[in-house]
């Protein structure tokens, strides 16, 4: 029997199935739609987290490991400097300068928090409210906005490919969240700063701000800190030299944001944006000319370091001194220039066909330059009108000068009417201009000649200046280092060096008269000698023919040395046995050497008779300033001894000689001082021009020829050519250094005006008939240094005297 039902609960059930069944069916149908999609989303949420879950636990282990970031190292170039620290060169595929967080200016880190992450410092490394604000702003626009902040692209620039992908998005993200765990705010800050990439081989704001406006990073302006604040997002389509217009957009649109987030005020604002930059839109010609020696310094750290010299940021400090470096290559350019201005023009470098209407031609000029750049002061451009009293050319930049009488001469077969198609200077032709000292244009061409300079400190080596031809662009082949050259007239101080030994004094007088010698003495083709100038005078002392430089007397003084000797002796000085073969051509400067090698040669007579090798380095640090290596040269009396100090001395004096009336006169007669000494050298058909002197604080030398041996010109001389160029750089080198007074060795006597060795010294101003009466001595080849000579030899000196 069924239980009784109870009155209480009847009602209740009527009243709600009663309920149900009155409302509406839209109702029942909404509350179960969003029951169901309510269930939906918890289901898609859940399984979205699990699906995270798993990603994380298999893409987490993956991530790379970001510990070594903390201790931050990019790739950071090689950098070269001068001893005073000006830049030299750099080498490395990325241009950086590392620059630790609290050295990076609140200017530059404003500019770049108001356009790339304005919220950087209060967000986790994604910022939501920034993404939603995107959204939205790329919805009303048709001008897309993103929403990456610095952290992620820290993460995307360091570690990651630059791919768009799903799965490339996930790495970022969880990237971030590690990075923004395991580093604080401003060590992310630093590395952004320092990693991105903002064109013109510049990575990092620091070298962005040399890069394009030639000035540290920490003296910039609020303008150009907006400038470079716009680079990260396109460092192509924002380059201020390349697409003025769409930086300077960007720019004013940089400031407004730093004005809107309260990094600037109005005031600044407005002061900013009517800020005239100056873009740096060229080479640095600020920067010190030494590419040669910074290649020389490249290659002695890779031999070191290998391809981590690129990386590491190594700081390379050179023995070069900058003021010295920059007179050098001034010097050089200038004679070699000068040396140009003698020769037969060449022609014209190109013809190009210009339009008649005046933006084609532009556009035409502009096509021929980019091919035939500038090379530092000889500048090219392109002749618009031409005709025998006036050419108008146009330049690269725009420009156009007119270049007439002076001007013209260089080039005046170029304008004859009867000159070949291929010289002719004609509307479209591309030439050469200088500006000469009176600021007038002159017609030039780049030189096919080529020179070396080299200067060294004789107390230890250093090398402080040195070019190694007209232009590393053009040919970068470093003739100061690796041309080996005749040195012609300027080896025979090394010749009279060993004579001295012999037995020769400075007044020792031998015959300047003409010599032949036939094919069974030469043992191949006969000889005859001349000198220079085919001119001879008869007897003369060694000094006067050092002074005079004459051909004969060497060559007579080479036979009574002996060449085997004369030979041995030279190495001496640090020249190779081996290049200067032992002929009677040794007097003459038939051998082989280098400017560098000659420049350390001469130094042993600069410093009393020590041997000095060259080098270059000083220095080397990290990117942090900790040294590295250092070199501490050795006082010049601990270097080894090559020739006595008498030795040194006299030949100084006979090198004075040749700079104070001999063909290096001009030397003294320029600079007005007596402690300059050195020789001229001009090889046979004037093939090579050499000078090499010094002063006891530094030692240079000078060379000019072609690289091709071919001759210079019959009037072109070691003296006119490049004792020029010396001059010009010791007026330099020498300002303010007190005139040295030479400290006399012991063994040495002043008679009669002249300088002997002490035990020469009875016999002093009796030349020939005095050697002959010297007493005599016996013994083998290898005599005491100052000994008089052996029999053998005495005899020798005798028959250049009867001959």
């Amino acid at each position: 029997m069924p239980p009784p039902s109870s009155p209480q609960q009847k009602p209740t059930d009527s009243s709600t199935a009663a309920s149900t069944r009155s409302r509406p069916t839209w109702l029942r149908w909404l509350i179960g739609f969003v029951l169901w999609t309510t269930g939906l989303a918890v289901a898609g949420a859940l399984g979205l987290l699990l699906t995270i879950a798993v990603a994380l636990s298999v893409a987490y282990p993956n991530l790379p490991d970001i510990s070594d970031l903390a201790d931050y190292r990019p790739k950071l170039p090689l950098r070269v400097y001068s001893s005073e620290g000006a830049l030299l060169g750099e080498f490395g595929e990325e241009r950086r300068n590392l620059t630790p967080i609290q050295e990076i200016p609140k200017v530059m880190k404003d500019a770049v928090l108001a356009i790339e992450d304005s919220r950087f410092f209060q967000h986790g490394g994604v910022d939501y409210k920034g993404v939603i604000r995107a959204g939205l702003a790329n919805l009303g626009r048709i001008k897309s906005q993103g929403a990456s902040t610095i952290t992620m692209q820290v993460a995307r620039n360091v570690y990651l490919s630059s791919e768009k992908t799903f799965t490339r998005k996930i790495y970022e993200i969880l990237l971030t969240f590690k990075l923004e765990h395991m580093l604080t705010k401003d060590q992310i800050l630093e590395i952004y700063m320092n990693q991105i990439y903002l064109g013109n081989r510049a990575y990092g704001f620091s070298a962005a701000a040399e890069a394009y406006f030639g000035k540290p990073l920490k003296s910039i302006s609020i303008a150009e800190a907006a400038m470079l604040a716009g680079l990260p997002k396109a460092p192509s389509a924002y380059n201020p030299i390349s697409n003025p217009k769409r930086a300077r957009s960007r720019q004013l649109y940089i400031i407004e944001r730093m004005e809107e987030n309260g990094f600037i005020t109005a005031q600044e604002a407005a002061a900013a944006k009517k800020e005239d930059l100056k873009i740096r839109s060229g080479p640095d010609n600020t920067r010190i000319h030494a590419e040669y020696v910074a290649e020389m310094a490249r290659q002695l750290i890779f031999t070191q370091y290998g391809n981590e010299a690129y990386t590491r940021g190594l700081n390379v400090y050179t023995t070069l001194n900058a003021g010295e470096q920059e007179a050098a290559y001034t010097a050089l350019r200038r004679g070699i220039m000068d040396y140009e201005r003698r020769q037969q023009y060449r022609g014209p470098e190109k013809f190009v066909v210009l339009p008649t209407a005046a933006q084609d031609v532009e556009d035409a000029v502009d096509d021929a330059l980019a091919n035939h750049p500038d090379n530092g002061d000889v500048m090219a451009a392109v002749v618009l009108e031409a005709g025998p009293r006036k050419i108008v050319a146009a330049r690269a930049n725009g420009d156009n000068l007119e270049i007439t009488g002076d001007g013209l001469k260089p080039a005046q077969s170029g304008l004859s009417d009867k000159a070949p198609p291929n010289i002719k200077i004609r509307r479209g032709a591309v030439i050469r201009v200088v500006k000469t000292p009176k600021g007038a244009w002159e017609i030039t061409q780049l030189p096919e000649v080529e020179g070396a300079f080299v200067a060294l400190d004789p107390r230890s080596g250093a090398i402080r200046a040195l070019v190694g031809g007209f232009d590393f662009d053009k040919n970068k082949f470093n003739h100061a280092a690796q041309a080996w050259r005749q040195p012609g007239s300027s080896f025979k101080p090394f010749i009279y060096s060993a004579a001295l030994e012999k037995g020769f004094t400075p007044a020792t007088v031998v015959n300047d008269a003409p010599l032949f010698f036939d094919a069974g003495t030469t043992g191949g083709q006969p000889w005859e000698p001349k000198n220079y100038d085919g001119k001879y005078d008869g007897p003369m002392t060694l000094r006067t023919g050092l002074a005079k430089s004459k051909n004969m007397i060497s060559i007579r003084i080479l036979q009574a040395v002996g060449p085997k000797t004369a030979q041995e002796w030279v190495s001496r000085f640090g020249f190779d046995a081996e290049k200067h073969p032992a002929y009677l051509t040794m007097a003459l400067g038939a051998g082989s050497v280098t400017p560098l090698q000659m420049a350390s040669a001469y130094s042993v007579f600069a410093n009393g008779g020590y041997r000095v090798n060259p080098w270059l380095i000083a220095k080397v640090t990290d990117h942090k300033g900790r040294v590295i290596s250092e070199v501490t040269p050795p006082a010049v009396s601990e270097l080894p001894r090559a020739i006595d100090a008498r030795n040194a001395f006299v030949m100084n004096s006979l090198l004075q000689e040749v700079t104070r009336s001999g063909t290096a006169a001009r030397a003294q007669g320029t600079l007005k001082r007596p402690d300059l000494a050195g020789k001229t050298g001009t090889t046979n058909d004037s093939v090579d021009a050499w000078f090499a002197g010094y002063q006891p604080t530094i030692a240079a030398v000078t060379w000019i020829g072609y690289d091709t041996p071919r001759n210079l010109g019959s009037r072109e001389t070691g003296g006119g050519l490049s004792l020029p160029v010396w001059i010009s750089f010791m007026e330099r080198a020498l300002k303010g250094v007190p005139v040295s007074e030479p400290v006399v060795p012991p063994g040495v006597v002043n008679v009669g005006g002249e300088w002997f060795y002490e035990e020469y010294a009875r016999n002093a101003g009796i030349a020939s008939v005095g050697l002959e009466e010297q007493q005599r001595t016996t013994g083998g080849p290898d005599v005491a240094p100052h000994a008089p000579p052996p029999t053998e030899e005495r005899n020798r000196i005798l028959d250049l005297f009867r001959n």
